[in-house]
């Protein structure tokens, strides 16, 4: 008896819907992104009950004369490729042509569609069988409905959720392709009910806006870099709002969207040292890659795609993010760095210097703190805030840095004025962020700047905080701490580094081995990043301490030469501003 036989097509067209056709929303993307291929501006999307009993989709994009109509109802039918060599760089959403009749198959389908010159056409079938062909007087485009999906397979309508978990996932369809196509009006309903109208959108920006509201797109950052042929752009979390909401994440290559657990690990990788652990901030990325440097035919849903070379791509996501994250401009978070560009119109007479004068005057060690120019405190009769003349610039000295008249409040806070409004910096955050930064720079590159003490210094450890120096012995000595055992759990210290002078190198090392007890971290990169954020937090000068005038200059600059220079290694905010509007309101004035 033969053991291999040709399935009938019915069977056959079943299987290929079952690749194609998992749920309601598989069935109502592909029949979106056929609209969107047929160059519709206007997409109107119509459900009931989650889509289990209807999804209609109208467009107004090219239409389909009667004869087109009919084979597209035909496997393998598309109009989107004709050789093989079309498959590689495919700028269309989706090319198997057994999309359409897949879903037919298992359904009763029914469409209507109309050629901008030509007759309209109805054509209604159920089972992948066409039962009724007729004239039909519409405007230019095509609606097509699938009702009583699976009907005639109970095994896999069995299997569906309940209309509301299906509805969720026609939700999240939509709002897939809202982001991807900006440019498209589109509307929703369900049951009845309008759930979506989303106006054409100039930015991912105004299109979030449209979608979660102006406070959502507000908590975004702007990523756009560009790393030899790759290009990337869209939108990711501040640091200080991860947390606050709900994780939001979307994926697009080369105007396609996808899912790539890989390329969220690279983004989330470039938040490290701004977020505690846990947490996960919310990522709308837009990736561009050569054509002939993905193949996107790996899934039959084209759900994912295949780089040539993905430690490229991945590299190239993590920069672009830990580069918006650096770089802020206005609002909530004012960067520093914005000053590096330009002198800014301060209302009082902007102090410069040259920059790499005053990194001169830091200590030798990299040390934070450079002395007071003039002195810490100015004589009786001058100003408060000393005058600070510009250095005297060479052609090849580094841009000069506006350093503004700063004052410190409460011994916590350093404020100062600027165009947009009052900014203020949290002493402790941004002097964490600057010796974090300082400290991983000293582990990668293997220097120990350190100072001998006179007496050496003796630690009596717990069993826990013992196996956390055991674990980290040879990063703190690569940052300056000389240690050996002194029996037991004991400890003699005889070298410790010296950040700055207010430096407490005993009551550090203490807290550190005390935080890092019971650490199980195991990638030897995150532990040399959790030690660095460990001593940079114990080792930072601490709310409560005065600074001078040269200090508070020396923490500025410091900070804007940092990458991340917004937010501390716990992802709190460093950089805090007041808008000129909001403090005229506060008062009244508006």
């Amino acid at each position: 008896m033969a053991r291999i036989a040709v399935l009938p097509p019915a069977v056959a067209d079943q299987i290929a819907a079952g690749e194609v056709v998992e749920r309601p929303s598989s069935a109502l993307k592909e029949l979106v992104e056929n609209a969107l291929d047929a160059g519709a501006t206007a997409v109107d999307i119509a459900v009931e009950e989650g889509g289990r009993a209807l999804i209609r989709v109208s467009d107004d994009g090219t239409g389909m004369e009667r004869a087109d109509a009919l084979l597209a109802l035909e496997r393998h039918a598309t109009s989107k490729i004709r050789v093989a060599s079309d498959l590689v760089g495919v700028a269309s959403f989706g090319f198997r042509g057994e999309a359409l009749p897949a879903i037919c198959s298992v359904s009763q389908l029914a469409i209507e569609t109309a050629p901008a010159d030509g007759a309209g056409t109805s054509i209604r079938a159920a089972g992948g069988t066409v039962n009724e062909v007729r004239d039909v007087a519409r405007r230019r485009g095509t609606t097509i409905a699938v009702s009583r999906l699976f009907f005639n397979a109970p095994a896999r309508q069995k299997f569906l959720k309940g209309a509301r978990s299906e509805w969720r996932s026609i939700m999240d369809a939509v709002t897939s392709v809202a982001l991807t196509r900006r440019d498209v009006r589109l509307t929703l309903s369900h049951d009845g009910k309008p759930v979506l109208a989303l106006p054409a959108a100039a930015s991912l920006r105004d299109r979030v806006a449209a979608l979660w509201g102006a406070n959502a797109a507000d908590r975004l950052l702007d990523v756009d870099d560009v790393r030899g042929p790759i290009q990337v752009s869209g939108l990711v979390e501040r640091p200080s709002d991860v947390g606050t909401a709900s994780r939001r994440t979307f994926l697009m290559v080369n105007g396609r969207p996808i899912r790539d657990n890989g390329l969220l690990r690279a983004a989330d990788t470039a938040y490290r040292s701004t977020l505690t652990a846990g947490l996960r901030p919310s990522l709308l990325l837009e990736i561009v890659v050569p054509a002939d440097s993905v193949d996107v035919n790996v899934h039959p849903a084209k759900a994912e795609v295949r780089f040539r070379d993905r430690w490229t791509v991945e590299r190239a996501v993590e920069e672009a993010v830990r580069r918006a994250l650096g770089t802020f401009d206005g609002g909530a978070a004012l960067g520093v760095r914005r000053w590096s560009a330009g002198v800014p119109a301060w209302s009082a007479a902007p102090a410069t210097a040259d920059v790499e004068l005053l990194r001169a005057a830091l200590p030798a060690a990299d040390g934070l703190f450079a002395p007071p120019l003039g002195g810490d405190a100015p004589p009786a009769d001058r100003p408060a805030e000393p005058d600070f003349p510009e250095a005297p610039r060479r052609d090849d000295a580094a841009p000069a840095m506006v350093v503004p008249p700063l004052l410190q409040l409460r011994r916590t806070y350093m404020l100062f004025e600027h165009d947009d409004g009052v900014v203020l910096i949290d002493q402790h955050s941004a002097h964490e962020r600057v010796l974090y930064e300082q400290f991983m720079g000293m582990l990668e590159r293997g220097e120990a700047p350190s100072q001998r003490l006179l007496f050496p210094l003796t630690l009596h450890l717990t069993p826990a905080e013992g196996e956390a120096f055991e674990a980290n012995r040879t990063m703190l000595a690569t940052l300056g701490f000389e240690v050996e055992g002194f029996g037991g759990h004991t400890l003699l210290v005889h070298s410790v580094p010296m950040p700055h002078p207010r430096f407490d190198a005993e009551r550090c090392l203490r807290e550190t081995l005390a935080a890092l007890a019971g650490d199980r971290e195991a990638a030897s990169h995150a532990r040399h990043e959790r030690l660095a954020a460990t001593v940079a937090c114990k080792a930072a000068i601490k709310a409560g301490d005065e600074l001078s005038v040269g200090e508070m200059r020396a923490l500025f600059i410091a900070l804007g030469d940092t990458r991340l220079p917004a937010h501390d290694v716990h992802g709190r905010s460093t950089i805090v501003q007041l808008s000129w509007p909001e403090l005229e309101r506060r008062f009244g004035r508006q």
